[in-house]
């Protein structure tokens, strides 16, 4: 049975940008990470939360990624923009570019801003909910290192590149849609295979293409697409938008977060839409609580609750403010370890 230990998120965030700081990360960036990480924590995704520190501050030891890069514009269009993360922190540059698209959307009615030369962004969800404060809807995608193999194929070439839609509601919660393109993030069998849990069979295949609970079998091997086919063109297309259209980099060129041998040219999509632009903004939220309901009125299969996308994870956040956010002693070690070097106060 696996052990944790629960801890107020301003704590866990705290000790994120104090190690971050110590590994030569400024004040302003080290606190967009960590409100990432917390965000993820929070929000169920533990394995793009605090967990990911010990890679982060990896990368930059190993001088693959800089911590202090300035995200600058390099194209500029009516309502696009190109934005050179310079191998700067993908929080940094996402959180500068999901601005930057809102501006548009709040001139133009649209948004989309591309981000080349990235890294690691965390949860999707963290940007596109950005938008809902605007009352507009946010679109992000990224793409990630080969671990898909395409469709009628044997070898990993495709990322799990994620997609997530936030979309504003009035009285009832807004739906967010946080997905990747795999039956589940590479980074959840990542995190498996550090706390040396088993994963479903249907997650992942090994490298002879058979399917596998090892998680250390399935990062060698391929994970398996949602949908089949469709999964599989789903993330041909992220890449393409992410990866090709930013002029960023090519289909399976993308480093994993852990291959400290260069930069991993990450590419990312923005995309804002200011819902005013098109119909009322009062209509809109309201028509969206319709739909809501009547999705809950519906009859539950074998009388389950019925949730919206991002309802469940909205619940969990609430409740992990209240309650504190739950690590598993594995990881407070991994995280102590790193503190202990950074010559900071343990966890």
């Amino acid at each position: 049975m696996v052990n944790t230990v629960f801890y107020e998120p301003d704590t866990l965030k705290e000790f994120a940008i104090d190690v971050l700081i110590k590994a030569g990360v400024k004040l302003d960036n080290a606190e967009k990470v960590a409100d990432t990480l917390i965000c993820a924590d929070l929000r169920g995704v533990s394995s793009h939360g605090i967990i990911r520190l010990p890679t982060y501050v990896q990368r930059i030891e190993a001088g693959v990624l800089n911590p202090n890069a300035e995200t600058v514009l390099e194209k500029k269009g009516k309502s696009v923009a190109l934005l050179n993360a310079n191998n700067g922190f993908g929080q940094v540059a996402g959180y500068k570019a999901m601005h930057t698209a809102m501006e548009f959307a709040g001139v133009y009615g649209t948004g989309m801003v591309g981000v080349k030369d990235s890294n690691h962004f965390g949860i999707a969800s963290y940007y596109s909910m950005m938008a809902l404060e605007k009352d507009m809807i946010g679109i992000v995608l990224t793409h990630s290192s080969p671990a898909i193999a395409p469709y009628g194929t044997t070898r990993p070439l495709l990322g799990t590149n994620p997609l997530s839609v936030a979309v504003p509601a009035c009285k009832e919660k807004p739906i967010v849609l946080d997905m990747s393109m795999s039956m589940v993030a590479r980074g959840k069998i990542r995190y498996a295979a550090m706390t040396n849990s088993k994963i479903p069979l249907n997650w992942a295949l090994d490298e002879e293409g058979n399917p596998t609970d090892n998680p250390q079998k399935a990062l060698k091997g391929s994970l398996v697409p949602i949908g089949g086919v469709k999964g599989s063109g789903l993330a041909l297309v992220v890449d393409i938008l992410c990866g090709v259209l930013t002029g960023n980099s090519l289909t399976g060129e993308v480093k994993n977060i852990t291959d400290m041998s260069g930069p991993s040219k990450t590419g990312h999509i923005f995309c804002a839409i200011n819902i005013s632009d098109f119909v009322d903004i009062i209509e809109f939220k309201n028509n969206i609580d319709f739909i809501i309901n009547k999705i809950k009125s519906l009859p539950s299969a074998e009388n389950n609750p019925v949730y919206l996308p991002g309802e469940i994870e909205y619940n969990l956040a609430d409740k992990r403010m209240k309650e504190g956010i739950p690590i598993d002693e594995s990881v407070i070690e991994t995280l102590n370890s790193l503190a202990n070097r950074y010559r900071i106060s343990n966890l």
